[in-house]
């Protein structure tokens, strides 16, 4: 009897049809996944940057019959502070772009190579130049440079004052800040300088007189140039519409609802709300620059009105970006209309925030009006962005940053450490006297229990910048037995009556001296904070306690 054989060849048609239907399947598959993704990619959402959860959202309201932001005001943030904006073309000097430069030079015939005078210093020589760009290259690690002046002569024979633009690497915008230092020069192989000295933050006085002579020189009438000091980079400036372009306009009007006085973190939210709402609508957002500040940053314990926005926040920048117009300006251009022809503007009024920004589309009034007169929590701003309208209206947060004359301060105090320095935050106030809600955090922030769970985390004898909210100056003299210790406090001449700052608050609230209060304090704090090599903080390094609160970790 044969064999029989364990193969038949019918069993090839099979396996073939097999492979087939697994290859079918499998291509199936394929198509659905890609399906599937693309129809995420169509309809997702990006979370909001502030509020990444609905945990999260809650968690920035006390209760429903006052719905408030209890946020921790011991750290605030902005738009910069989010989201990095699209940079306009860089111009840093680098050591590529040095190296660059040195090789033009080598090449010119014009260069004079003899070594002349090996006391005095040519300031005006490219050569000087090129070494204190090395200089700063190799020291300031943290310090973008994005172009100097031509260095003028200093004090002595072996001295020139150098300024130079630049951005903190940390810093997501785009801004720039001013240094001018004095600069001490050698000479080394084949007689080419090189810096044995530099001097402190803003040592090299006389660069900033050349430049500022140099803007002057530039204008037609020199008694208009800006005091020494002052910042011509900023313009926060209200533009005026004029009539012609006023009727041409379309605006998007919020009267003020409950959210005034209220937090500044609730602030920011409802107004990037009305914003978001404006550039929805294809409409210009009408600006209230009077401010509210609550009393939470006051040591009054008093709400304070007549605040102005650009105290706090960077009015150039918001008008860079987005279509807006100053209520004052939008209010007289109005009734100038009004008085001068017979039709009225065309005016829409929108009296409650259940009317959706989707429902206002194609509305053609030249003024939406929304008017906020509901209890609250029916009158806060925000409430416009809520439920349906939260997937078409996106808060425009790149829009929003903090003051470039706060930001001065903070470039300065940073400046004064070398930009070279750990920070500490600490988070004491009425957080340490809660002992039902934070039961350790008084002793875990204590002197002497501070002084020890830093000696882990910070080098002695550090520059170490404290942010906190602790009262009492000397609280932290533990820390000066190891520590170059630096507060806030220690830089009051930088908003005093002789500061830049002051001078130029004091021109925007017409004449009137300008307080640095409380939230100006945080928004300081909070910025050097952040560009700290090594940060300690409260809640996740000195102590177990919950940020907000027991049994919220």
């Amino acid at each position: 009897m044969k064999k029989e054989s364990s193969s038949s060849p019918s069993s090839e048609p099979i396996g073939q049809n097999m492979i087939k239907l697994i290859s079918n399947l499998c291509f199936s598959l394929f198509v659905f996944f890609v399906l599937i993704i693309t129809v995420i990619a169509i309809t997702y959402q990006p979370p909001d940057p502030w509020l990444q959860s609905a945990p999260a959202l809650t968690k920035l309201f006390t209760d429903s019959e006052n719905a408030t932001f209890k946020n921790d005001n011991s750290v605030l943030k902005t738009g910069e502070d989010f989201i990095a904006p699209a940079a306009p073309p860089d111009s840093r000097i680098t050591e590529a772009v040095i190296q660059a430069a040195e090789a033009n030079l080598s090449s010119s015939p014009q260069l004079d190579s003899s070594c002349g005078d090996l006391e005095t210093v040519n300031c005006s020589d490219p050569r000087a130049l090129i070494a204190v760009e090395k200089f700063n290259l190799k020291l300031f690690k943290t310090i973008v440079f994005l172009g100097y002046q031509t260095p003028v002569n200093g004090s002595k024979s072996d001295e020139c004052d150098v300024l130079w633009r630049f951005r903190n690497k940390k810093e997501k915008s785009w801004r720039k800040y001013r240094d001018f230092r004095r600069f001490q020069f050698g000479f080394g192989v084949n007689c080419s300088y090189k810096v044995v000295h530099a001097g402190g933050w803003h040592s090299g006085v006389n660069a900033r007189r050349a430049a500022q002579r140099s803007r002057a020189g530039k204008g037609a009438n020199v008694s208009r140039i800006a005091p020494a000091g002052r910042d011509e980079e900023i313009n926060d400036t209200i533009p005026s519409l004029g009539e012609r372009n006023f009727r041409r306009g379309k605006y998007l009007y919020y009267s003020r609802g409950g959210d005034y006085c209220k937090g500044m973190n609730q602030y920011m939210w409802s107004f990037l709300c009305g914003l978001g709402e404006a550039m929805y609508l294809n409409r210009t957002f009408v600006v209230d620059l009077s401010v509210c500040l609550s009393r939470s940053y006051n040591p009054s314990g008093k709400d304070e009105e007549g605040k102005d926005f650009r105290y706090y926040f960077d009015f150039e920048h918001l008008k860079e970006v987005a279509p807006i117009v100053e209520e004052g300006e939008f209010l007289r251009d109005w009734k100038k209309w009004d008085r001068s022809h017979k039709r009225k503007l065309p005016v829409k009024k929108v009296v409650s925030h259940k009317t959706t920004p989707m429902q206002l589309k194609k509305d053609r009034n030249t003024v939406l009006w929304r008017q906020f007169d509901a209890p609250e929590p029916e009158n806060y701003w925000y409430r416009v962005c809520e439920g349906e309208a939260a997937k078409y209206v996106q808060r425009p947060w790149h829009a929003l940053w903090k003051s470039k004359r706060l930001m001065n301060i903070v470039s300065e105090i940073s400046g004064r450490m070398d930009w070279d320095f750990d920070a500490l935050h600490v988070v004491r106030g009425e957080k340490a006297k809660n002992t039902q809600l934070w039961p350790h955090l008084d002793y875990d922030t204590s002197p002497d229990q501070l002084l020890e769970k830093v000696k882990g985390m910070v080098q002695p004898w550090r520059n170490l910048y404290i942010a906190t909210n602790e009262p009492f100056y000397n609280y932290f003299d533990k820390l000066r037995s190891q520590y170059k210790v630096h507060l806030l406090d220690d830089y009051k001449e930088l908003w005093s009556n002789t500061s830049e700052w002051y001078n130029e608050t004091t021109t925007l609230n017409n004449g009137h001296p300008v307080e640095f209060d409380g939230y100006m304090r945080v928004e300081v704090d909070t910025e050097v904070l952040y560009r700290a090599k090594t940060r300690v903080e409260t809640f996740y390094n000195l102590t177990k306690d919950c940020k907000d609160g027991v049994f919220t970790c």
